[in-house]
């Protein structure tokens, strides 16, 4: 028999996999909306999160948002589709800094007013500002157990 905290613990690693692939979804459909047929939802939700200053591409390894070799093919995806521009780090040669061009910033323009759009929809829900709170500090937790978990073991 699975321990009554078990289950919970179970089900919300379930939805956090569901609630990402979803909200690629809603950002795939923004794109059809949007008439943006050269990129995917992954590069666009990239973009977004680079936002309007210049990034070091290890910087968006370091704040966790991207793991692996999928972040130097979309970055060179996006670049070939002038959404970024590369450009070498001048007092560092192994460092590419990273900026949107106007082009993807008309894009992260538009993910931003999704994101407001669903926001504002979310505060016209009653009680579901509390609840959101509560969500994300239980989440902001259990990121800190795994984090944890994978820097110093089971210990």
């Amino acid at each position: 028999m699975i321990p009554p905290v078990s289950e919970p613990y179970f089900n919300i690693v379930r939805l956090i996999e569901r609630m990402h692939r979803h909200f690629l979804d809603v950002l795939r459909t923004e794109l059809r909306h949007m008439d943006v047929e050269d990129i995917n939802a992954v590069q666009a939700l990239l973009l977004y999160n680079i936002g309007e200053d210049e990034v070091v591409i290890r910087d968006l390894k370091d704040r966790g948002y991207y793991h692996g070799s999928n972040v130097s093919y979309n970055i060179k995806k996006l670049t070939e589709f002038d959404y970024l521009t590369q450009e070498r780090c001048a007092h560092d040669r192994r460092s590419i800094r990273l900026k949107l061009t106007d082009k993807g910033l008309r894009l992260r323009d538009g993910i931003r007013d999704l994101q407001q759009h669903l926001a504002g929809r979310v505060a016209a829900t009653p009680d579901m500002s509390g609840d959101l709170d509560r969500a994300g500090q239980t989440l902001q937790q259990l990121e800190r157990i795994w984090t944890d978990f994978i820097r110093y073991g089971r210990g």
